[in-house]
């Protein structure tokens, strides 16, 4: 018997076919890119904490050294670099939606951004005073953004909660405390906030993720990880950073375990200390490791 199929359901088909982010349970392979980034002979690279990318695929890179802040193009040439005066103990960085830069410090306890040239456009916190006020952190560790400019930072190390501001900075709500329990945290030490509206949060002590509303309340937990950075692809696929493991995980939106990878080295592939990723428009993979002091880029296998 002919099957009669419609020419929106052969075109779906064929799109799903040819398009790298068709499905968020794919296990994906990748494969180590040599020669990335083009660090100048100037600086030296130190713990390396962080990594996120602008819309123009440049890629920044913090790290606890000279120059904490580093941008490379996506062909990993360096273009420039910044932030001697403004650093004690770089810790995370994001980038939002309007290419502006946002670090965390937790040696002076602060939230930073700054446009993509380096100058200073907000500070959130006080400066060398750790603490649990509305206008205090104690080690922030992550930053994270709605789709209407909601900025969540997990706060941290010392304090064992998530903030919620708006872009300006003004203070909206907050939510958690030190514990095991659902809503609980054991150093929260990544964030994200996925197309669903659902924040995730890296319970990193707890070796969980932990699901949110906007309003804080708890959505689902996912165990199995020590999850100490978090980022999401295209496709919805969501990757996972596991000091504890020396590895990568890849988790579907449900938060079950796709495919993991990765061993303690020093070797293209192997990790020390794999500490946070991201993920570009083109599905690579960039992991900045604490103690093997560098970046690794990774492309997908054909």
């Amino acid at each position: 018997m002919l099957r009669v199929v419609s020419v929106a359901a052969w075109c779906l088909a064929l799109q799903l076919i040819a398009s790298p982010f068709s499905r968020g349970d794919e296990k994906i392979v990748f494969e180590p890119v040599s020669g990335f980034p083009q660090v100048p002979a100037h600086i030296t690279l130190g713990k390396c904490s962080a990594v996120a990318l602008d819309r123009a695929g440049n890629v920044y890179l913090l790290h606890r050294g000279k120059t904490p802040v580093l941008c490379f193009a996506p062909d990993g040439k360096f273009l420039r670099g910044w932030g001697d005066e403004f650093f004690h103990t770089p810790h995370g960085l994001r980038i939002d939606r309007h290419d502006q830069v946002w670090a965390t410090d937790i040696g002076n306890h602060l939230v930073l951004k700054f446009n993509t040239q380096g100058k200073l456009l907000l500070t959130l916190g006080t400066r060398g005073e750790p603490g649990e006020g509305l206008a205090q952190f104690n080690k922030p560790s992550d930053i994270a953004f709605g789709p209407e400019d909601e900025v969540f930072v997990s706060d941290g190390y010392g304090n064992s909660r998530v903030m919620q501001f708006n872009q300006q900075g003004k203070f909206i709500r907050t939510w958690g405390r030190a514990g095991q329990e659902p809503g609980e945290f054991h150093l929260p030490h990544a964030i994200l906030v996925d197309s669903q509206r659902r924040i995730l949060v890296g319970d990193r002590e707890n070796e969980r993720i932990q699901v949110f509303d906007f309003q804080g309340n708890v959505l689902a937990i996912w165990k199995g990880c020590a999850p100490y950075g978090i980022d999401i692809d295209q496709a919805g696929r969501i990757f996972v950073a596991d000091v504890v493991g020396q590895q990568i995980l890849q988790l579907d939106d449900q938060g079950n375990i796709v495919h993991t990878w990765g061993s303690a080295g020093a070797q293209p592939g192997q990790f020390l200390a794999p500490h946070m990723l991201a993920c570009d428009r083109q599905g690579n993979l960039y992991v900045a490791e604490v103690d093997g002091r560098r970046l690794q880029k990774f492309t997908r296998r054909p």
